[in-house]
């Protein structure tokens, strides 16, 4: 039988050092994205999937975090004696029932893999989706999909995308088995392949559903590509043991962890937007030379 997947880890304890001097004094995953954070976008997301307990791997400085799914109790009381309504319902969503959010703390930065262990205990037997709030999808809940796919097949399940063959270092790629054009077996995980390396051009992107098979290869701590503790290192040692997939999933992706996918995840939501639809068109008109210039 299945078992049911209710958890979520979110790894947020990166320096974001990509954005200073902005992340000097914030976690780079409270940069907003229109008038959201990067943070919200991901617990939404879940949320969506069905997830109801959460967990943030934090480093130091990264308290705001936790204080944004408090209860702003000053801040409503004000809201409420002013009549703003709207302000009210824009809040509702940066708040998660009581116990249903816990954090834990990754005193050194060392790799994704070791953010995950950090959380072993939240985890304990159950399946696990992560989330890496750099990462938005635009469209229905990535996150959901691929737990959809884990509730058909079982095992692990990630996201993946086509990237150029010279952008294999960058990512986790797959080595592709079976592929019927949206679920892919996978046979094999190389972390960060040089493009003449790589077995494919098939990257892994921030969305992943896990069983818990995966902790007793993290819990060894071995050391693999930059000198840390990767993920795809321990997800590739379970291949054989529990069933593992791809899903080219639906939607659009923003690397918001990239200044020029940040800036488009701005244009791109908010063009959506009732509110500033229009104002986004009206001025991206005044930048059509430059966009058209040689």
């Amino acid at each position: 039988m299945i078992k049911p997947l209710k958890k979520a880890v979110l790894p947020v304890a990166g320096l974001g050092t990509r954005f200073l001097p902005a992340t000097k004094a914030m976690p780079k995953e409270m940069l907003p994205v229109v008038d959201k954070p990067l943070i919200q976008y991901a617990i939404d997301e879940a949320r969506e999937a069905g997830i109801e307990e959460f967990c943030l791997v934090t480093g130091r400085g990264k308290d705001s975090l936790i204080d944004y799914f408090d209860i702003a109790y000053e801040l409503e009381a004000t809201l409420r004696e002013r009549g703003k309504k709207s302000a009210l319902e824009a809040l509702a969503p940066s708040s998660v029932q009581a116990g249903s959010l816990v954090a834990v703390r990754q005193q050194e930065p060392l790799g994704l893999g070791h953010a995950i262990w950090c959380a072993r205990s939240f985890i304990g037997d159950d399946p696990f989706a992560i989330l890496l709030p750099d990462d938005i999808v635009k469209g229905r809940s990535c996150i959901g999909q691929l737990v959809e796919t884990y509730n058909k097949t079982g095992g692990n399940v990630v996201a993946v995308t086509e990237v150029p063959p010279e952008h294999t270092n960058r990512y986790g790629i797959l080595d592709v088995g079976s592929d019927d054009g949206k679920l892919v077996e996978v046979k094999g995980l190389v972390e960060k392949p040089a493009p003449e390396e790589a077995p494919s051009n098939l990257s892994i992107i921030g969305r992943y559903v896990l069983t818990p098979d995966v902790m007793k290869y993290l819990a060894k701590l071995e050391r693999g590509a930059g000198n840390e503790v990767q993920l795809t290192d321990a997800m590739a040692k379970t291949i054989g043991e529990v069933p593992f997939h791809g899903l080219r999933y639906e939607g659009t992706r923003y690397d918001c962890g990239d200044k020029a996918g940040f800036l488009e995840a701005q244009i791109a939501f908010s063009i959506d937007r009732e509110d500033l639809g229009d104002s986004v068109k009206a001025f991206l008109k005044k930048y059509k030379q430059y966009v058209d210039a040689p």
